[in-house]
């Protein structure tokens, strides 16, 4: 839970659209929520904001106190979090910034507010600059072309699927990226080449922990009630199942590889060949698997509503 004056704070900001008084008066605010790294709860934390064109910066200052701020240890757990900005709120992946690049967008935070290199002066640690980059948008597009609305649960499905294989394309095609500077980096005297790196770790980490929030819902869910209106498709649903545990390892394979990044002490890294190699294992099985989900599964959803209607309800008016 927040403290009485983060508390007051975030009502505040909710209740005004987005505008505050006191201390955050006439600043750039927004309301960042974390999933906790240990608990697995919802936190909520106003932070001041600055902007690098269309993407928001926040900066884990913690007052320049010794430690990372807990929203910080909680992102970098489970990178998907939820943005309020104004009377707008969206779905985002945190991104730590690196090198170069994070030293150039702490001197661009700097010009906009002083009092962050102020905050840096006062502890060791590198204050980390997080890039908040929206995760909707891949949301609507499928191959370039905009979904039609999601009017049952088989466009929802479909809108799911369509948001996993954009997210599965963009980790790798990062991943691919990076082997190609790594290897334009080596060479005679020179210094060795960077291993994977933060921002390739939290797209994967968030395309992972979707996908198997999205698997165990339907293995809970979907599959049981599909199985007891269509019993036709029971043996289609269980062999979805059993490639759901399939990806769900080689998940847990990916994932292992990715365990250092980000830690004080990171040690050499993942090899980025054998992470691109597992990568392209999950691809083919997972590619797989979604076509032949939608093959078996979709007519079946075709005729349920979505939003699900409550029971005793009317259907909205079409």
């Amino acid at each position: 839970m927040p403290n009485s004056f983060n508390q007051s704070v975030i009502d505040e900001f909710r209740s005004n659209a987005g505008k505050v008084g006191g201390p955050f008066e006439g600043g750039d605010l927004l309301l960042l929520t974390t999933t906790g790294a240990k608990s697995g709860k919802p936190y909520t934390t106003p932070l001041g904001y600055v902007r690098d064109g269309d993407l928001l910066l926040v900066v884990g200052s913690n007052l320049g106190g010794p430690r990372h701020p807990d929203w910080y240890h909680n992102l970098l757990a489970h990178p998907q979090v939820r943005v309020e900005v104004g009377t707008e709120t969206y779905e985002a992946i945190a991104v730590p910034a690196e090198g170069e690049r994070r030293d150039r967008l702490f001197a661009q935070a700097v010009r906009v507010a002083p009092g962050y290199a102020d905050y840096q002066a006062r502890t060791a640690r590198t204050l980390p600059v997080v890039v908040l980059e929206p995760a909707e948008p891949e949301y609507e597009e499928a191959d370039g072309e905009v979904l039609h609305e999601v009017t049952t649960l088989a466009d929802k499905l479909i809108q799911v699927h369509t948001w996993l294989r954009a997210q599965l394309r963009h980790v790798r095609a990062e991943a691919e990226a990076h082997l190609l500077a790594r290897a334009a980096h080596q060479g005679p005297g020179e210094p060795p080449a960077p291993g994977l790196g933060l921002q390739i770790r939290q797209h994967c980490l968030a395309f992972c922990q979707s996908l198997e929030f999205h698997h165990t819902g339907e293995d809970a869910h979907v599959f049981p009630a599909v199985g007891r209106y269509h019993p036709e498709l029971l043996p289609a649903l269980d062999r979805l199942q059993e490639e759901h545990r399939a990806i769900a390892r080689i998940q847990a394979d990916l994932l292992t590889l990715l365990a250092g990044i980000g830690n004080a002490d990171p040690g050499p890294g993942p090899d980025p060949e054998q992470f691109l190699a597992e990568l392209e294992r999950m691809s083919e099985e997972l590619l797989a698997h979604l076509a032949y989900e939608e093959e078996q599964v979709i007519p079946a959803l075709a005729e349920v509503p979505w939003p699900p209607v409550a029971p005793g309800s009317a259907p909205a008016a079409s």
